[in-house]
């Protein structure tokens, strides 16, 4: 049984690779994997499912290549934007497969079980982002606000979500989806880090930076 699972991802994988979404079907990963096209329906329903499931895992290592870079990085600003900067250029370099990727994140059946581990990944990246927000705050002798620090890390994944995309619909021509994001990202960490002192007095605040450590 689980021969055929890596088969069946082996030949998914290169198949989407080779041809892109739209020039793949089933039958075709079947005879790639060699098995019977019963048999590949066991292990994932349908095409949009063989996606799901061979780009949960390039998802997984781009989010584990994004952690370890922002692990050396003290500048917060520069430290969210590694996390998330793989999965930009994992669009860049397949952008047919990673539209279709979210949309089957965002509108894909509700039980379909590669659509719920792909959302999963989504939910951990966004918990660490917000992790890295609060540890900051924390370090700043700020009350951390774990909600607004939740609420920052939706944001930032929204806007690389948005990003991606412009890999696919041309928008924004002229300008770099990272730098763009970069950007946002410093706009999303500065409205944190203001939420963060509002209701401080000033004889206890400190002064921050949304590059790195309290100043």
């Amino acid at each position: 049984m689980p021969d055929k699972h890596a088969r069946i991802f082996r030949a998914a994988a290169h198949l989407f690779a080779e041809r892109g979404f739209g020039g793949v079907t089933t039958q075709a990963v079947s005879e790639r994997a060699d098995i019977a096209a019963g048999t590949l329906f066991r292990y994932a329903a349908s095409k949009d499912a063989l996606l799901l499931m061979v780009y949960n895992q390039e998802l997984r290592a781009a989010l584990a290549q994004g952690a370890e870079r922002a692990s050396r990085l003290p500048d917060l600003v520069d430290s969210i934007a590694a996390m998330v900067e793989p999965i930009l250029e994992l669009g860049r370099l397949h952008a047919e497969n990673l539209a279709v990727y979210q949309r089957q994140l965002m509108f894909g059946s509700p039980t379909e079980k590669y659509r719920l581990e792909g959302l999963a990944l989504i939910a951990d990246l966004e918990a660490a982002i917000a992790a890295r927000l609060t540890a900051h705050a924390e370090r700043s002798d700020c009350p951390p606000q774990p909600d607004a620090a939740r609420l920052a890390s939706i944001s930032v994944f929204a806007a690389a979500h948005l990003a991606v995309s412009r890999a696919s619909t041309g928008a924004h021509p002229g300008h770099s989806p990272m730098e763009d994001l970069r950007a946002q990202i410093r706009q999303i960490v500065d409205g944190y880090l203001a939420g963060l002192t509002a209701g401080v007095p000033a004889s206890r605040r400190k002064r921050h930076s949304p590059t790195g450590a309290t100043r």
